[in-house]
């Protein structure tokens, strides 16, 4: 497998790997609110709810603990992951609206690209769009986490992480039924 690092802007950074699975197998992970927590290498994530993401504004909640990374102490919280862009199974993107209003305007997104040996994978942290009071404290991230998430990205797929048509249904508080 092949990565790489890139920092071709000033308000986005990326890397990049070479996953050996398809486009597909890697997007049903990445499209999954469960997905998000399986790959994040921060910590932060304890839990997600919601159904997969399929189109732009479709959301989930996911369930942090800031205290994994010991910088601020917020505790527990909830934040909404809301897609911003989507093309299965060649890109997703996403927003996070949290407690801070007007949201801040980052975003983070994955690009999959064939390869002869898989699919390169390119994460990646952009806040060109933020509020301009908000750019002085990116990245919150580094490249080194986005890599480390590419890893565990890389062992989802090849655990057979469940897809979402594998995942069973439950009832909603509506009466619904989604994929859990």
């Amino acid at each position: 497998m092949k990565t790489g690092k890139d920092t071709t802007m000033a308000e986005r950074i990326s890397a990049h790997r070479t996953l050996p699975a398809s486009p597909q197998a890697i997007f049903d992970v990445l499209a999954d609110p469960d997905g998000h927590v399986a790959i994040d290498s921060s910590g932060m994530l304890q839990g997600a709810s919601g159904a997969p993401v399929a189109r732009v504004g479709d959301a989930f909640v996911v369930h942090m603990d800031r205290e994994a990374l010991g910088d601020v102490p917020l505790g527990t919280y909830d934040v909404r992951v809301v897609i911003t862009r989507i093309r299965a199974p060649e890109h997703i993107e996403w927003t996070i609206e949290g407690t801070v209003k007007p949201p801040i305007g980052h975003v983070y997104g994955y690009e999959l690209a064939p390869h002869p040996d898989g699919t390169t994978v390119t994460s990646y942290c952009d806040w060109s769009g933020a509020a301009e009071e908000w750019k002085p404290i990116f990245p919150v991230i580094d490249e080194k986490a986005l890599r480390a998430s590419l890893g565990l990205l890389e062992r989802a797929v090849r655990r057979g992480y469940p897809t979402p048509a594998a995942r069973p249904l439950r009832a909603n508080s509506d009466g619904r039924r989604d994929q859990q």
